[in-house]
């Protein structure tokens, strides 16, 4: 029997030395390394996609709304650290894929509640407020989510000497309007720049998108009821334009204590844009006119139902046009072209369409260069 010596076992081969990996050194830029107005450093890491480093901590009050959800996704996937402020459970868990593991942080409040207000914006360097509503109810009034909460939300931004604070408001807002919604958006402006005179206002149009609320009621039939033939007239804004121009504000210091107006290219009558959903979708539905005291009065009654349908002060709004503030900056100023709602209108409604039309291609540029010619002449029919 042979006897187990290391005579006879198989020669281990020696581990052959591991040549050192020597990582090439990550280039930085000037531009990576910005210094904020409070003297407050921000490191940027680009080229990571959704890993990225945005450096920057951003808090959006009403981003569980229409406009929110473009402007947490425009800073949260660069790697900004978004904080999202919310009242109920359910209307957030959209946004958490909006930026990579960690990115995009939830903070439950209360619009009378400062102590929450100050938790959501103690850490940050951009304070977004988006909050608004269209309709009052039986917890908050106009001046309730408008005046004081915009004046609380301001009071904490000063208490922690926050860098850049965005207070969006709307078209036509001025205290002295007829409408309750305008004049308490114009107190609002008042108010912010009273506590904190950096603040940047920006007054959107009437958005289109998604989720809008401008061209989804036209093309499903919900807009049933109108007061004023639906002859208003407005400017009507892409929502992806308006979350972009909000970012280039967000990041650019000089836009502080600016206002803006940011409106679309064309200016369209309500029935216009009706005639044009029409035209896409293929299909025209009812619409009723009412005198306005019997609408105003119907509307009244509407609004105590729990869901949002028709309040007063949407009646009131139908009679006034949208004026533009010849003061106030622009997309042109932050170096943004706004789309054309004609050009992209067809997206967001084609779901209307009948099975039968639905794959019909929509209008050619020639179609709509002809169609704008004869645009003018309804409002005259």
């Amino acid at each position: 029997m042979q006897r187990c010596c290391s005579s006879v076992l198989p020669r281990l081969a020696a581990p052959a030395k591991a040549t050192p990996f020597l990582a090439s050194p990550a280039h930085r830029f000037i531009s990576d390394i910005a210094i904020t107005r409070t003297g407050k450093p921000i490191i940027r890491v680009p080229g990571g996609g959704r890993s990225s480093i945005g450096g920057h901590t951003v808090t959006v009050f009403g981003a569980t709304g229409f406009l929110g959800r473009y402007v947490v996704n425009r800073f949260a996937r660069v790697g900004c650290t978004v904080i999202v402020p919310y009242r109920e459970e359910m209307t957030k868990r959209h946004l958490k894929v909006t930026g990579d593991l960690g990115r995009v942080i939830f903070m439950e409040y209360d619009l009378r509640n400062t102590n929450s207000i100050e938790e959501s914006v103690r850490h940050s360097d951009i304070v977004f407020n988006l909050v608004g509503r269209d309709y009052p109810t039986k917890n908050f009034t106009y001046a309730d989510v408008h005046i004081e909460g915009t004046q609380r939300i301001v009071e904490a931004v000063a208490k922690y000497d926050v860098d850049r604070f965005i207070h969006v408001s709307s078209y036509n807002a001025d205290p002295k309007s007829p409408s309750e919604f305008f004049a308490t958006k114009g107190q609002s402006e008042i108010e912010a720049r009273s506590v904190f005179p950096e603040t940047t206002i920006v007054r959107p149009s009437p958005m289109f998108g998604f989720e809008d609320k401008l061209l989804h009621p036209i093309a499903n039939g919900t807009d049933l009821f109108s007061a004023n033939n639906w002859k208003q007239k407005l400017w009507p804004v892409h929502a992806i334009d308006v979350g972009h121009a909000l970012e280039t504000i967000g990041y650019d210091d000089h836009t502080a204590g600016q206002t803006f107006e940011l409106h679309g290219p064309r200016e369209y009558s309500k029935e216009q844009i009706a005639h044009l959903v029409y035209r896409m979708i293929l299909k025209e539905r009812k619409r009723v006119n009412l005198p306005k005291p019997l609408m105003k009065a119907m509307a009244k009654c509407l609004n105590m139902v729990w869901w949002p349908t028709y309040s007063p002060d949407e009646i009131e709004r139908e009679f006034i046009d949208q004026k533009i503030d010849p003061t106030a900056k622009t997309f042109k100023d932050l170096g943004i072209t706004p789309s054309e709602l004609d050009d992209m209108a067809f997206k967001y409604i084609r779901d209307y369409r009948s099975a039968a039309y639905f794959d019909l291609p929509p209008m050619t540029a020639k179609e709509k260069r002809e169609e704008r010619k004869y645009l003018h002449t309804i409002d005259d029919i």
